[in-house]
């Protein structure tokens, strides 16, 4: 059986910022609460928290609330590979279909900075998801790009 699930959306940044500089934002929760979640990101958002262990293995909850329902959003760190490589585990707590996926992210240097590229592993059944997902990452990614500078 493979590791890799089959549902693709990939989406792809560039920053004027170093490789390690972006690879961090993927980390560092002070920055993730300013382009994943929130209302900087959506105006509906109040972030309840969010909790990670950034090493091999461990786990985060990212806890956020969107018009009054709570989502957790939690998943486990599978690769750590500084400062090119991130690839994690990715769920919502309360989605009733019980779905997992996968992010992996790439960072590759590039003239004056770096490029991301994020894909989104979605189990089969799940490619109606795949342009909802990438509105949301991208808007997440266009959102880390415009705040990266001030890390």
């Amino acid at each position: 059986m493979s590791n890799k699930l089959p549902v693709h959306a990939v989406i792809t940044g560039l920053f004027s910022v170093t490789p390690d500089q972006v690879f961090n934002a993927f980390l560092d929760t002070r920055i993730m609460g300013q382009f994943m979640f929130g209302p900087g990101v959506r105006n509906d958002e109040e972030i309840i928290s969010l909790d990670n262990e950034p090493i091999v293995g461990g786990k985060f909850t990212y806890s956020v609330l969107r018009q009054g329902n709570r989502f957790d959003h939690v998943g486990e760190y599978i690769t750590i590979d500084r400062p090119h490589h991130i690839v994690f585990t990715w769920s919502v707590k309360q989605d009733p279909t019980g779905s997992h996926s996968r992010v992996v992210i790439d960072i590759a240097e590039v003239i004056n900075g770096c490029e991301l590229t994020l894909t989104h592993e979605m189990p089969p059944g799940s490619e109606d998801f795949v342009e909802l997902s990438k509105q949301a990452w991208g808007k997440m990614i266009d959102k880390l790009t415009e705040i990266i500078i001030r890390f």
